[in-house]
């Protein structure tokens, strides 16, 4: 987030938003692997399972909302984002991380039968497409100067994490 801050890039803040956002998420899914453990109770666990997934889905939600309205405004008000080095790194690095990690959760979601770890690995799904986006927007902006692909880029985000928010509050995979 702060090299989003420095560079002005809607895309990169965005991003980290969405680390605060998976760190979220992760803590409902501790949350929900506890409660198992804790209780035999095949209801209970089921209620706990079901907030969990809804959890996880308001996340995205509010993530979306909040990355299209500042790309939106971006957009309106011309601002130009600064080439960031470090956010095309972050961006590289998270690609490879968060396709690994999406890929692993969605394994363990599968083994435990656990659709809040399912909707936890459509959150990883989209930071990895946000990853791709923001480096494709920065990318654009530090090779071309075009400013606006940045907060294009977030905003085309916007649909995806829209989508991944459904999928994940009906418990869908993918």
């Amino acid at each position: 987030m702060v090299a989003g801050l420095a560079a002005g890039s809607v895309a990169l803040i965005g991003f980290g938003i969405d680390s605060f956002v998976e760190s979220a998420s992760g803590s409902v899914l501790i949350w929900r692997l506890a409660a198992e453990r804790r209780s035999t109770d095949e209801e209970r666990i089921e209620q706990v399972e079901l907030r969990a997934q809804r959890l996880v889905a308001v996340s995205l939600a509010l993530l979306g909302g909040y990355v299209a309205y500042e790309s939106l405004s971006s957009l309106i008000a011309g601002e130009r984002p600064e080439p960031s080095v470090v956010g095309i790194a972050l961006a590289v690095v998270s690609l490879l991380v968060m396709g690994w990690l999406a890929r692993a959760k969605r394994r363990v979601g599968v083994a435990l039968g656990s659709r809040a770890m399912t909707a936890d690995a459509l959150q990883t799904d989209a930071c990895f497409w946000l990853s791709l986006f923001l480096l494709v927007g920065m990318g654009a902006n530090a090779l071309f100067g075009a400013w606006w692909a940045d907060p294009l880029a977030a905003l085309a985000m916007t649909v995806f994490i829209g989508r991944e928010a459904v999928e994940a509050w009906r418990g869908e995979d993918d």
